[in-house]
């Protein structure tokens, strides 16, 4: 029987990265996002902890749109230069996925929309109270070498 998904999973949740490409299919996308040379982080409405900006690529988008669509949906960013850097797979007790990671240089900030992010915060080291701690350091350690050639 598949195990349920659930908040007690989060920070057990484990990461692969791969080359751009490796997958035929993606489920969802990340964005490591980075503003003034600090990173940013977006925080659940339902959470204390921080999180990168990111979700579920919607039919019919590409990797790329939905990248956009998140980062401004999480995040409130108006102008910001997004590549792709590697794709990962993720995985715990409740099953994977594979997806896309973006690295962002945002330009612009918004006012963060109405959505299930209560906040954006910027620091300048990642802090210990990360929603998915065993991913979130990897992911913008990988993009953080793309993200200084923007």
């Amino acid at each position: 029987m598949p195990v349920k998904y659930t908040e007690e999973l989060r920070p057990t949740l484990q990461r692969r990265t791969f080359p751009l490409g490796s997958f035929d299919k993606y489920k969802y996308v990340v964005i490591c996002s980075y503003y003034e040379g600090r990173y940013m982080l977006s925080r659940h409405s339902k959470r204390t902890t921080w999180e990168t900006q990111g979700g579920h690529i919607e039919a019919g988008e590409t990797p790329m749109e939905a990248a956009k669509r998140e980062l401004y949906e999480e995040s409130g960013v108006t102008d910001a230069e997004i590549i792709p850097v590697c794709d990962y797979n993720a995985w715990c007790d409740a099953g994977n996925a594979n997806g896309v990671v973006f690295a962002a240089v945002v330009k612009t900030l918004g006012e963060l929309p109405e959505s299930e992010m209560a906040e954006v915060k910027f620091f300048d080291k990642l802090p210990d109270e990360l929603t998915y701690p065993l991913v979130t350091p990897v992911l913008f350690e990988e993009t953080g070498k793309a993200a200084s050639l923007l």
